[in-house]
């Protein structure tokens, strides 16, 4: 009976540490996502969306 107590606190702080990890995953995702969409909004956007000729090596 002594080991199963052992084992029940590892299985126990291995799920909540599971799921701190998860919930801080999915609020920096969140955050992420809104400062993004700040920036698109503010005219900055994504490297890969550039017309032709604006990344170094389209000119032909």
């Amino acid at each position: 009976m002594s080991h199963f107590v052992f084992i029940a606190a590892s299985y126990g702080v291995t799920t909540l540490g599971l799921g701190l990890l998860a919930a801080w995953l999915l609020a920096d995702y969140g955050r992420q996502r809104r400062t993004l969409a700040d920036l698109e909004a503010r005219g900055i956007g994504k490297r890969s969306r550039r017309g032709t000729g604006d990344a170094p090596g389209d000119a032909p």
